[in-house]
């Protein structure tokens, strides 16, 4: 298969004031529309065979911006959506470190939520993720060029641990900020990234 292009959504209100977003759809803010735009020309030289964008607003909005939505084959796919936060929707890691001194979201999960939103450990994230690099794959064996994936960061790093092959709480290690373009892929049969966090103006 081609490479796999990871598109994490532009800029947010909440992505700017640190609160963890997952169902909440917001909207791109005017940076983030701008964000979005920019991955546009670092996306134009790629031959995509398959879009999957998450179902949430922002991310749709940044796969339009960045034209991807004109491509024939789009799939918008719920395994995409941004981990479960749980009762942590809304809330930044100094309001949990309040009553929770130490909590780190990749080792230690979410407190319970809603039943509609009851939140996910790393594990249940690191299953979809799996879920996903399946889907990938399958699309890729049926067409030509790249996968691209329009998502989450939080979501997009457990991703890359599992396409590593690293567990779930080893996507800690790969920071990854509002519209950007990264690039998995493969050396000598083994997976690798060959592209981290690229902005246009980098």
């Amino acid at each position: 298969m081609g490479d796999l292009l990871l598109v994490r959504h532009g800029a947010t209100a909440w992505s700017l004031s640190g609160q963890h977003t997952s169902w909440t759809d917001l909207p791109l803010t005017d940076e983030g529309r701008a964000q979005a735009r920019e991955v546009a020309p670092l996306l134009g030289p790629e031959r995509i065979g398959t879009v999957f964008v998450s179902p949430l607003k922002r991310a749709r909005d940044t796969a339009e911006l960045a034209g991807l939505a004109g491509l024939h084959d789009v799939r918008i796919d719920a395994d995409l959506s941004e981990w479960d936060y749980g009762a942590y929707e809304g809330v930044t890691t100094a309001e949990i470190h309040r009553t929770r001194p130490g909590w780190f979201l990749f080792t230690d999960g979410v407190a319970p939520g809603p039943p509609e939103h009851p939140g996910e450990s790393p594990e249940e994230v690191g299953a979809r993720a799996d879920r996903m690099l399946a889907k990938v794959r399958a699309a890729a064996a049926d067409t030509e060029g790249s996968v691209a994936l329009v998502a989450h960061g939080h979501f997009l790093r457990v991703l890359t641990a599992r396409w590593l092959g690293l567990p779930p709480s080893d996507g800690a290690f790969f920071q990854l900020g509002t519209g950007t373009l990264s690039r998995l892929g493969t050396e000598h049969g083994r997976p690798v990234i060959a592209g981290w966090n690229v902005r246009a103006s980098s």
